[in-house]
């Protein structure tokens, strides 16, 4: 898991960057959020997002993989996405 952790947070990382966001200043967070969307990964080769996740375990293609398509919308209108791990430079400036 700890290869699937670090592509992960790789991966979300370049998201934020694409798209002039930043991950949430808290650490602790993103290595939760990260986490757990690496086992989720580990389970169904998706990167099921563990905030919005409705069906446990994890089981492909029953949930929403991050990023979501809702999160430029939360993100815009709220400083950062549900899960907190995508944020606008100004939230972070808050944080």
């Amino acid at each position: 898991m700890l290869e699937t952790y670090a592509i992960n947070l790789e991966r979300l990382k370049e998201a934020a960057k694409e798209n002039g966001m930043l991950l949430n200043p808290d650490q602790e967070r993103v290595r939760k959020v990260v986490g757990l969307m690496a086992k989720n990964y580990d389970l169904t080769q998706e990167w099921i997002c563990p905030c919005k996740q409705t069906v446990k375990p994890a089981e492909k293609g029953k949930d929403i993989t991050c990023p979501c398509e809702d999160m430029l919308e939360e993100v815009s209108e709220q400083g950062c996405c549900f899960c907190k791990l995508f944020y606008t430079e100004e939230k972070v400036k808050e944080a």
